[in-house]
């Protein structure tokens, strides 16, 4: 099971437990042993985009660790204040500088082991111009044939655009989700 390492109460500071609360909780959680707070530990949201012009998707290159100078899709942590679409559409700005139009929830893949679950919508690209931000090395626009398959970042990644291009050539798209171990 993944447990991120709290080890003091963010209200006091005491070492906190980890313990069932006495609330009937039925998890363990960091429970701090002076004022009784408990801490939750919730999965952290990664939101993103598939943008596409035509047959082809945009990737961009890492400029940051981890997976430097490997191939994702533009996305990263979901901002508190915004929904999904609205923190996908973020991160495909800041990471690729595209100029893009907002689709269909596309993918959700949940990581336990990492403590995240990562949503995907597709976005139509309306140049094929990008601005790619100080996290991106190089944005550019591969077809399925072109895609650097050994060079992508993570497994959310490629499950992501296996399923894109396989609905693509099938020519109806569904919302698919994925547990990854």
């Amino acid at each position: 099971m993944f447990r991120s390492p709290i080890k003091h109460c963010r209200n006091c500071g005491t070492a906190v437990v980890y313990r069932l609360p006495d609330d009937g909780d039925t998890k363990e959680r960091a429970v701090c042993p002076a004022c009784h707070l408990v801490h939750y530990e919730n999965p952290l949201n990664v939101v993103g985009t598939v943008p596409y012009l035509d047959d082809r998707v945009l990737l961009c290159k890492r400029n940051i660790e981890p997976r430097w100078g490997k191939w994702t899709l533009p996305a990263g942590f979901m901002e508190l204040g915004e929904t999904t679409l609205q923190g996908a559409a973020r991160e495909t700005d800041e990471e690729a500088g595209a100029q893009i139009e907002m689709e269909a929830l596309f993918s959700v893949l949940s990581v336990p082991r990492v403590g995240q679950v990562h949503l995907f919508y597709r976005a139509r690209l309306l140049s094929d111009q990008f601005n790619p931000g100080h996290e991106t090395l190089e944005a550019r626009l591969f077809t399925e044939a072109e895609i650097p398959w050994d060079e992508i970042a993570f497994r959310t990644i490629r499950e992501t655009l296996v399923r894109y291009f396989a609905d693509r050539r099938r020519g109806r798209y569904e919302v698919h989700t994925v547990d990854i171990d």
